[in-house]
């Protein structure tokens, strides 16, 4: 693999390829040293965190679907205390750029949680605005622009690190959400979260799922995915992330052909733990295919 050829920069963000481990499917990176190397791995975004502990959603919390997955975690996580104690320091020794996931109920909370983190060893702070805000009587950050707008400017109140801020796909205006983070400060933006679904179990006549709904993700969504991130590309002149059915190299080809400066690998890590490191090879392979010197001469290199 030629990392020379991979090498991209993100929004003051150093990474060996333009492929990340997706939030909430690559751990905290440690967990996945037995499968690859990790310096070859753009980043890894930290599993979702939030101001307390999480001990999650009951019942069944994953279910396989045709081409993806939903899955209804309900972010399980140690809580950002232990987390910054117990963990970042030894995330802080991966041979690559650690990106930490946030999420909260309130615009104060996340800002609260960006200033912890404005420590050595984070290189940028991912911010979840697919949560319930509590204080405004349960709107959802990431389907009102005002409210995304609100949560990233507390969040850039409260830190020099890189702001990633990731969109929820369930809205039916995706420029105008993005647009909304960029002028709120946002130095990113990244998409898509996981698309609201729901499964079945036909004979017991019940939702397979204890939370009855879930988040769908894998191959199933990624033209849904390269439609949203050709959008927001289209709509903001700050770098986007774009994530959703990534698998190949060619996957992560598309996306940085319509406009994604890199990308995140999700569900895929859980079929195959090295996703990450098998796509920047493909992804090489076809650069060295097409004559091209340069991932980043991919981005937005749609011909239309």
């Amino acid at each position: 693999m030629n990392r020379e050829r991979l090498a991209v920069e993100v929004a003051g963000i150093r990474m060996a390829t333009p492929i990340m481990g997706a939030s909430g499917t690559f751990g905290f990176g440690m967990e996945y040293e037995d499968f690859l190397d990790l310096a070859d791995v753009g980043a890894v975004v930290s599993k979702g965190i939030t101001p307390k502990p999480r001990a999650g959603n009951g019942g069944v919390r994953i279910a396989e679907t045709p081409a993806g997955m939903l899955n209804s975690i309900g972010l399980e996580n140690p809580g950002i205390e232990v987390f910054c104690r117990d963990i970042l320091p030894e995330a802080a020794k991966l041979p690559t750029s650690f990106i930490v996931n946030i999420s909260a109920g309130t615009a104060e909370e996340y800002g609260e949680m960006a200033q912890m983190l404005d420590v050595e060893g984070v290189d940028g702070i991912e911010v979840n605005i697919s949560c319930p805000n509590v204080k405004e009587g349960g709107i959802v950050f990431g389907t009102d622009p005002v409210q995304a707008a609100r949560v990233t400017q507390e969040v850039k109140k409260h830190t020099k690190k890189p702001v990633i801020v990731k969109l929820s796909p369930n809205v039916t205006d995706i420029p105008q959400m993005a647009r909304a983070v960029e002028e709120a400060g946002a130095d990113a933006v990244s998409l898509i979260n996981t698309l609201t679904g729901m499964a079945i179990d036909v004979e017991k006549r019940q939702p397979l799922l204890g939370n009855i709904t879930g988040g769908l993700s894998g191959p199933a969504v990624k033209p849904i995915a390269l439609r949203m991130v050709y959008q927001a590309a289209q709509a903001v002149s700050i770098p986007v992330i774009g994530m959703g059915g990534i698998q190949t190299g060619e996957d992560v080809a598309a996306f940085l052909l319509v406009g994604a400066s890199a990308v995140e690998i999700g569900a895929e890590n859980f079929a195959n733990p090295r996703a990450v490191v098998e796509a920047a090879e493909g992804l090489d392979a076809y650069l060295e295919r097409q004559g091209i010197d340069h991932a980043r001469d991919l981005i937005g290199a749609l011909e239309l």
